[in-house]
């Protein structure tokens, strides 16, 4: 077995685009340490119903190929640690109240401070009025 069929259930029925291109990625590390999974490529890659994201996907798996083979392993660790690295990855988990949801209107706080950046009241629609020039 594998390190991507450890990591992934490739018994899969319906995959998302954000699953796909993580599972895309993946099989592009585990391919660049000598694991070709072909058939899995293919048939993510065909879950994804437009081009765009069919491209997105492709993309994926060739970032995960690049970065599977720039990255190189400590003699003593071996593939399994540039595959623990690249797309297991160290789980941060971020509590709810630390969010920074800025000051007025959702800004970060830092810009919040700057009086140069005003949002219009709702309920000001001069700035979306015709300008006076054009009414005859």
């Amino acid at each position: 077995m594998g390190l991507y069929d450890r990591e992934y259930d490739t018994e899969w029925t319906s995959l998302d685009k954000d699953e796909a291109t993580e599972r895309a990625y993946a099989l592009g590390v585990a391919e660049s340490l000598g694991e070709y999974n072909r058939e899995e490529f293919e048939a993510v890659h065909d879950e994804i119903d437009t081009a765009y994201d069919q491209s997105m996907v492709e993309l994926a798996f060739r970032e995960g190929k690049t970065e599977g083979r720039e990255a190189r392993p400590a003699a003593d660790d071996g593939e399994e640690a540039v595959w623990n690295d690249l797309v297991e990855g160290e789980t941060i988990t971020v509590d709810e109240d630390d969010v920074p949801t800025g000051g007025r209107d959702g800004i970060p706080e830092a810009v919040d401070k700057i009086d140069a950046i005003e949002r219009p009241e709702p309920d000001e629609i001069e700035a979306t009025d015709r300008p006076d020039f054009l009414d005859r």
